[in-house]
C-alpha cells in the first residue's frame, strides 16, 4: 500500500491514496506521441539536474526500471481505458506504452525480473474479470484489500503464470537484484507480513510477525537488506480497529514508518519516527540511504515530498519541494537517474503522471 494511489491498495497499496490526492499534468494526449517534456526543477531541487515529464493524463504510478535503464513498467488507470488499473511499459524518453497484464480485473505492484526476461505484478482477474468495486469509505479512510494473486509473464505481458496465491491479499512484488529470491506482503497468515519465496513460487518463508500493516518491501543493491513500511497498533484501541478492519479486508492507512530489516528477516530498525505517513522507500545504489514520501511538514495534508535518510535514522534530507503529491521514487542501478510519480503541473485533479530526474549525487559545498 501505498498512501497515495489505490495502487496501493495497501500495496504500494498506495494507488488508494494516489487517486485520491490527485495530481496534475499539463500537457495533452500528444505527449503521448512525441515523447517527454522537459521541466525546470522547483526551486530547492538540488538534485535533479533535468526534469522529464513522461505521461500527461489518467493516474500513472509505481513506474520501476527495467535492469538496462530503458524501459519503465507502471501502473495506469485512465477513463475510456480500462475500469481500474492495468500494467503498462514505455520508454525511459516517453512515447508509446504497451499494455502488459490482462486488461481484466485490477493489477498492481509490478516489477522486472533483473536479467528483465520477466515481469511480476499482482492481478485480481483470476476471482473476476470485472474491476472490484472501491472501499466503503463509511468507516473513514481506508485502503482495501483485494484479492490478488502474484503473476509473472514476459514483458510484452505473454506467458502469464501464477506463481503465487491464497485465499486474500497477495500483491507489492520486488525481486532481489541476483533474481533468487521474491519479496511480497500477504494476508495468507492472518495480518499483513512480508514474505519471501523463489521465482517460482516455492519456499515461502515469513519475515515479519508483529500485529500491524508492513508493506511495500525493497531489497538493498546488494540483496542483504530489505526496506519496508510499517504501522504497528501502540494501543489497545488501535489494535482492536486494525484487527476489525483487516476481517473486512480494509487497513487504515494515517500513520507508517520506514523500518530496514536483514533479508532474512531479522535486525529489525525503524529509520523515522514523525508521526507522519512515510512510505514508497527505496534503496540509493550506494546502500547507505533510503528515498522515501512522506508529509511529515503537515501529517494532516495530501502534499508529499520526498527525502532521505541514512540507514542510522541520521542525516534526513528533503529531495523535493513541490506542493503537491510526489512518491514512488526508484533510482536506475547506476544511480544517474530518478524516476518517481507526480502531481505537479497537472491540469486536473487526480492527474498523476511520470516523472525522471537527472540526479546529482556529489553536491558542490
Amino acid at each position: 500500500m501505498n498512501p497515495t494511489y489505490e495502487a496501493l491498495g495497501p500495496t504500494r497499496a498506495l494507488a488508494t491514496l494516489l487517486a485520491a490526492f490527485g495530481v496534475a499534468a499539463c500537457t495533452t494526449e500528444a505527449g503521448q506521441d512525441t515523447g517527454g517534456v522537459a521541466w525546470d526543477p522547483f526551486p530547492g531541487e538540488k538534485r535533479f539536474a533535468s526534469l522529464t515529464q513522461l505521461t500527461f493524463e489518467g493516474e500513472n504510478a509505481e513506474a520501476y526500471f527495467s535492469s538496462d535503464g530503458e524501459r519503465l513498467i507502471f501502473q495506469r488507470r485512465h477513463e475510456g481505458e480500462y475500469e481500474c488499473d492495468q500494467i503498462f511499459t514505455i520508454g525511459v524518453e516517453g512515447g508509446d506504452r504497451n499494455l502488459v497484464s490482462t486488461g481484466l480485473g485490477r493489477t498492481t505492484c509490478a516489477y522486472f525480473f533483473p536479467d528483465d526476461s520477466r515481469i511480476v505484478y499482482s492481478s485480481t482477474h483470476h476471482a473476476d474479470d470485472a474491476c472490484p468495486p472501491p472501499p466503503d469509505m463509511r468507516r473513514g479512510y481506508v485502503w482495501a484489500l483485494y484479492d490478488f494473486d502474484v503473476y509473472t509473464a514476459r514483458p510484452d505481458g505473454s506467458d502469464v503464470q501464477a506463481i503465487f496465491s491464497s485465499p486474500g491479499y497477495d500483491a507489492e512484488a520486488t525481486i532481489s537484484p541476483d533474481g533468487s529470491r521474491i519479496v511480497f506482503t500477504s494476508t495468507r497468515g492472518g495480518d499483513l507480513d512480508i514474505y519471501s519465496m523463489n521465482p517460482d513460487g516455492s519456499d515461502v518463508r515469513q519475515l515479519t510477525d508483529e500485529p500491524g500493516y508492513d508493506g511495500g518491501p525493497f531489497f538493498s543493491p546488494d540483496g542483504s537488506k530489505i526496506v519496508y513500511r510499517a504501522r504497528y497498533p501502540e494501543s489497545e484501541e488501535e489494535l482492536a480497529d486494525y484487527q476489525a478492519l483487516l476481517a473486512d479486508n480494509l487497513v487504515r492507512p494515517g500513520i507508517l514508518d520506514i523500518y530496514v530489516m536483514d533479508a532474512d528477516g531479522s535486525n529489525r530498525r525503524r529509520l523515522t519516527d514523525n508521526g507522519a505517513a512515510n512510505f514508497a522507500p527505496f534503496f540509493h545504489p550506494g546502500g547507505e540511504k533510503v528515498i522515501f514520501a512522506s508529509n511529515l511538514h503537515d501529517p494532516d495534508s495530501r502534499n508529499f515530498d520526498l527525502f532521505m535518510i541514512n540507514l542510522d535514522g541520521t542525516g534526513l534530507e528533503q529531495v523535493t519541494f513541490s506542493e503537491e503529491f510526489e512518491s514512488f521514487p526508484m533510482f536506475t542501478p547506476d544511480g544517474r537517474h530518478l524516476v518517481f510519480g507526480s502531481n505537479r503541473h497537472g491540469s486536473h485533479e487526480g492527474n498523476t503522471n511520470l516523472f525522471i530526474a537527472e540526479w546529482i549525487d556529489e553536491l558542490p559545498e
